[in-house]
């Protein structure tokens, strides 16, 4: 068995990622930057999570910027036995691209050139790359389920765009160099040692500190809330089928099944014991009203499909708070 490089290693997906691979037995190559887009330590905490239950030799760090396009060719050519690549270090978030635009085109377009590159010059050795991408390149729509083959020209937000030069740029690597390359588009997702600027995150820190929850378009967004556990066994399962010949493909990975924001604050009210206070506020600039995944291509082609409820993902991710922050 090969080496497995999971970029992003110390974010929320990528960490569990990692552990899910290190449970069993791949060696496994992480790679992260540990920017201060939110606070480090909880991306400190993930990673000493992760070599706690690594064996030794098992699990390398290396903190790096996918931006430093050379150190990143540097360090994918110095593991001969690097045979795959997941692909998840990205800056992410669609408001915070309004004030840090740069920051985007760096991890995301820069970044991702950086890895495909390196796939590249390793001339066969690496079988299979997977990355993310996500369901905000398909733009602002309300009309039922997103396809993959659905137009997806008109992204809502750089963020958006930015990851969806990604895909283009990893197709035009397979159309030229033969690269088995898939790109999962997630939808929306949460649970345990998640991100702190979701929105979960931060009405569950809003509650029980007493203070309002803010809600864009008045609470009236859908979400296709996807549990972390279900995203990295569908990471896993494209993971280990690549195509049979070289071709760059594309999923959704989501729940397929959207959810009301007011309905996802009254389960954190339940789950609580706290009524939320209420700040209704207009629609944010390059927000989307809805997401909706088709899933049919994953469950099709790797049998994934998922299996998390969000009553059920929610009270995971309450009982790790409670632990977590004590």
């Amino acid at each position: 068995m090969g080496q497995v490089l999971v970029t992003g290693a110390a974010g929320f997906i990528g960490a569990h990622l990692c552990q899910a691979l290190l449970a069993r037995g791949e060696q496994v190559i992480g790679l992260d930057n540990l920017n201060p887009y939110y606070d480090p330590k909880l991306k400190e905490a993930r990673l000493a999570a992760l070599t706690g239950k690594a064996r030794p030799g098992q699990f390398a760090f290396h903190r790096l910027d996918l931006s430093d396009q050379d150190s990143v060719l540097a360090l994918m050519a110095a593991h001969p036995g690097l045979d795959r690549v997941v692909h998840l270090g990205a800056q992410a978030g669609v408001r915070w691209s309004l004030q840090a635009p740069f920051a985007y085109t760096a991890a995301n377009v820069t970044g991702t050139l950086a890895i495909l590159e390196g796939v590249r010059r390793a001339e066969g050795r690496i079988g299979h790359t997977v990355y993310a991408s996500t369901s905000s390149v398909y733009g602002s729509r309300t009309d039922g389920a997103f396809r993959e083959s659905d137009c997806a020209d008109r992204p809502a937000s750089l963020y958006a765009a930015t990851k969806l030069a990604g895909e283009l740029m990893a197709k035009s690597y397979t159309d030229l160099y033969r690269l088995n390359l898939t790109g999962l588009r997630f939808f929306t997702v949460y649970g345990p040692w998640g991100r702190p600027d979701m929105a979960y995150w931060l009405f569950t820190e809003a509650m029980l500190q007493g203070r309002p929850i803010r809600l864009f378009n008045e609470g009236r967004m859908r979400r296709d809330f996807t549990y972390v556990d279900d995203i990295v066994a569908g990471v896993v399962a494209a993971l280990d089928n690549p195509p049979a010949t070289p071709a760059h493909r594309l999923y959704n990975i989501g729940n397929s099944h959207p959810e009301e924001l007011l309905d996802m604050v009254a389960m954190l009210e339940e789950l609580l014991g706290v009524t939320a206070k209420r700040e209704l506020l207009p629609m944010q600039p390059g927000d989307v009203p809805a997401t909706f995944a088709d899933v049919s291509a994953m469950q099709r082609d790797f049998g994934w499909r998922p299996t998390t409820d969000l009553r059920t993902g929610l009270g995971r991710f309450v009982a790790w708070w409670r632990g977590y922050f004590g």
